[in-house]
């Protein structure tokens, strides 16, 4: 049976790495193989697909498309650029990787990946400009923060499924995620950035300032101002904790209780800040419904991947569960000599290594990891972030964020290695290691 099982993910990495088999399409032909070779009902395997599917998009969607939509908000503003210039004259040049860290963070929490990625380069180059620094010095701090929110926070896709899928807590996997996220952050961002600097790894130039990469700036003058811009980023993560400690302060049931845990449910809170954003970025700067339901309509199109991966990894979950292998794999797992955090986290990596793609891994990995949480009592909370770290460790040629950086910055393969992928890869393993140390005292 374990056997069928690392035969099944290799065909998995097979359709989706050497195939170019669409995600969704790979999981539910993985999913219907292992079905038979598990010896599954035939008139089951139907029903499983469907559960798996419906299971896990059910408490999904509406959370994945309203932060869709409130990111978009964010980024089409221009408040994220608002937010950096902010953090940037707060500090000044002296502490200008402390400040695009931290930037790349705070952006991150709201936008996707790839949006963020986007919205935040030609910042990138306007600051490199003003400060007479190399495009990629200032860029690795912001893009660190970026993917250390897509691979800890909620509500981007993979933590958000894994929260779900573990019966984790919102509020308590965003606040042990911010631990880990700060720690990683400082260490793959700015301290990393002036290591290779001084080891003569990043280049002193980059594409020039002219580049079409560099063009589209918002200019600041077009923005909302940094008060508005910075409460409405940051709605979501407030209202999370705010409800999430008044429901440790009200402990006995009551009204008041009832309340504050419907306020804090993630897609409650999305649909307030939501609609606060299309007043405090919108409707009161004067940009008119129809243009800002266009551009929700967008970003929900943008979305559709992401769904869809979502929704193949559900259906091969649930024919790992209702075939038996899930439990007889926990049994297995729960054996071998390594810490199930450890072990989540590996899990994680190597299928990151193999697909390139941080979101499969993190939710494939759970799938596998799931048994385990009932069997050795692991902080629900802790394995998300565990197997987050994992996912994002040593992307390489298979990973389109690889690429992306490695031509914004006109870096050559060697140069992206030792940058990009050393970065990902600190932050993964700073992230086991703060996750360890939460284990210890929580």
């Amino acid at each position: 049976m374990i056997l069928a099982v690392v035969a099944l993910i290799a065909l998995l990495v097979v359709l989706i790495a050497w195939g170019k088999v669409p995600p969704f399409l790979a999981f539910l032909v993985v999913a219907l193989g292992g079905a038979l070779a598990f010896g599954m009902p035939l008139a089951q395997i139907p029903k499983s697909l469907e559960r798996g599917v419906g299971d896990m998009l059910g408490g999904l969607v509406a959370i994945i498309c309203l932060g869709a939509m409130f990111g978009r908000a964010i980024a089409d503003s221009g408040a994220a650029q608002s937010i950096a210039h902010t953090l940037i004259g707060a500090v000044g040049l002296r502490f200008i990787l402390l400040a695009m860290a931290l930037t790349g963070l705070v952006v991150g929490i709201p936008l996707f990946y790839s949006v963020g990625f986007v919205v935040m380069i030609p910042l990138i180059f306007s600051v490199a400009k003003r400060a007479a620094l190399p495009p990629v010095y200032v860029g690795l701090p912001l893009l660190c923060g970026l993917s250390v929110a897509h691979g800890f926070l909620p509500p981007h896709p993979s933590p958000t499924a894994l929260v779900t899928l573990f019966g984790a807590d919102t509020g308590l996997t965003l606040a042990y995620g911010l631990v880990v996220s700060i720690a990683a952050l400082l260490v793959g961002g700015p301290v990393l950035t002036l290591t290779l600097k001084r080891v003569g790894v990043l280049p002193l130039g980059g594409p020039p300032a002219d580049s079409p990469f560099a063009a589209g700036a918002a200019s600041e003058g077009s923005a909302p101002g940094a008060f508005n811009s910075f409460t409405t980023a940051l709605a979501p993560v407030v209202m999370i904790a705010a409800t999430t400690a008044l429901l440790v302060a009200l402990k006995s049931p009551s009204p008041a209780r009832d309340i504050v845990g419907f306020i804090g449910h993630p897609a409650v809170v999305l649909i307030l800040s939501l609609i606060y954003a299309t007043f405090s970025l919108g409707l009161l700067r004067g940009v008119s419904i129809p243009a800002q339901m266009q551009r929700y309509g967008d970003a929900l199109k943008e979305v559709a991947g992401v769904l869809l991966i979502l929704a193949g990894a559900g259906a091969l979950k649930q024919i790992f569960v209702d075939s038996g292998v899930s439990a007889a794999l926990g049994g297995w797992l729960g054996a071998l000599p390594l810490h199930p955090l450890v072990l989540g986290w590996l899990i994680a990596m190597v299928i990151r290594v193999a697909l390139g793609s941080a979101t499969i891994a993190g939710l494939t990995a759970a799938g596998l990891v799931q048994p385990l949480l009932a069997a050795t009592h692991v902080d629900p909370n802790l394995m998300v972030l565990a197997i987050g770290a994992g996912s994002l460790m040593f992307s390489h040629v298979n990973d389109p964020g690889f690429w992306l950086f490695k031509e914004y910055f006109g870096l050559t393969l060697k140069e992206t290695l030792l940058s990009w992928t050393v970065m990902e890869s600190l932050v993964g393993v700073v992230g086991l290691v703060c996750v360890l140390g939460l284990s210890l005292v929580v």
